[in-house]
């Protein structure tokens, strides 16, 4: 069967990677074609457009763009017309997707499916009607889904595991660098503990959160070496305009590997938070945003979560420490970091890292053991065989 895949940004293009992996284990005839990464590319198939060139988020990139975003829109909407795919599969995006997803329900072209759906319940709610008119089935991530939409809007989804679990499952089941080896080849000390630094994915991120992440753990680099995490489309003079001479080692392409090695960690919010977690670091979670006090306004009067990490929505409590808005400080992120490093003379559970990591256990049980492109993929084809 033939299947047509649009993602718009790097994580969509991970995920749906090990989706099309999984589709070919069930479907041995599995064509595909896509708006997507590189890693899709190395599965196989026809790559449309880079994703890249559909990335652009907040209001004035997307105004700036708008000209490229509609055309390939266009594109899109006419390619998936003239290759007839038997199913067509949005990943996040909403944006985008959803767009694309009203026009093949209104020419009928085939079913539309939604891997890793909309995070509606964060914001833009009022997006479940078209979901419920345009979208087929919707395959979640997220156990917490489940009852938003089932139970408050009647839509019945799957939830099929957590594709950031089993990720971080298997990297941790084959990897086994020594911490000295990791630090030899990345220029660390191999006597000297680490804090990680990850200030996310994305220009605008990281220029909003790194500078005062830095400043907060400046402190302790007596006794700790402070890594940054480089994200891959972030090239070293960006990062390095905003280091400026701050004790901090850049890393590329070894997030995992950092994280297996860390102590503790500053995280801006997203799903670096969620696998932060899974890799038992405890973490602060910062995120500077523009207007903070009408931003924190905003959150508990027309937000609809409590919560804007991964870690403290799926244990709906808090887990972890959210200091974005009017929180995101230099002193609030100095206090929560120190409060999570090891500390002597303090009893076992009573400290706020162990309190943490009992905490992430709970993380981990709720997203349980599933592997989520297998029975997505599973329920995918089952799906289109019985029609």
């Amino acid at each position: 069967m033939k299947y047509y895949l649009i993602v718009g940004e790097a994580s969509g293009d991970l995920h749906a990677s090990h989706l099309m992996q999984s589709l070919r284990k069930e479907d041995g005839d599995a064509e595909f074609r896509f708006f997507g990464g590189d890693l899709m590319s190395a599965v196989g198939g026809i790559r449309v457009r880079h994703y890249k060139e559909l990335a652009y988020m907040g209001f004035l990139p997307v105004l700036l763009h708008l000209p490229t975003i509609l055309r390939n829109m266009r594109l899109c909407k006419q390619d998936i017309a003239e290759w007839a795919p038997d199913a067509v599969i949005l990943v996040d995006y909403p944006g985008f997707n959803l767009n694309i997803a009203k026009y093949i329900r209104s020419k009928a072209v085939c079913p539309v499916y939604y891997y890793i759906s909309p995070k509606i319940w964060a914001w833009k709610e009022y997006r479940i009607k078209n979901i419920r008119r345009d979208v087929d089935e919707l395959f979640s991530i997220l156990p917490f889904e489940v009852s938003f939409f089932e139970q408050k809007h009647h839509y019945p989804i799957h939830y099929v595991g957590n594709p950031t679990a089993h990720e971080v499952s298997e990297f941790l089941t084959s990897y086994g660098e020594t911490f000295e080896a990791f630090a030899l080849r990345n220029g660390l000390r191999s006597d000297k503990p680490i804090i990680a630094l990850l200030a996310g994915s994305r220009l605008q991120e990281i220029k909003d959160n790194l500078p005062t992440m830095l400043r907060a753990a400046e402190p302790f680099a007596d006794r700790y070496q402070l890594v940054l995490a480089g994200a891959p489309a972030i090239d070293d003079d960006f990062y390095k305009k905003y280091m400026g001479a701050a004790p901090v080692t850049l890393v590329r392409q070894q997030t995992y590997p950092l994280l297996a090695h860390s102590t503790a960690a500053l995280v801006t919010s997203g799903t670096a938070t969620l696998e932060t977690a899974l890799f038992r670091v405890p973490q602060v979670v910062c995120y500077k945003t523009p207007v903070p006090h009408l931003t924190r306004w905003a959150f508990r009067h027309l937000m609809s979560c409590r919560y804007i990490s991964l870690v403290n929505l799926i244990a709906d409590r808090e887990v972890v420490q959210e200091l974005f808005a009017d929180r995101f400080t230099k002193e609030n992120i100095h206090q929560e970091l120190e409060k999570l490093l090891p500390a002597e003379g303090i009893s076992s559970g009573a400290s706020p890292r162990e309190q943490m990591l009992a905490g992430y256990e709970e993380v981990a049980r709720r997203l349980g053991t599933e592997v989520a492109p297998d029975n997505a993929a599973r329920l995918m084809v089952g799906l289109l065989r019985g029609r």
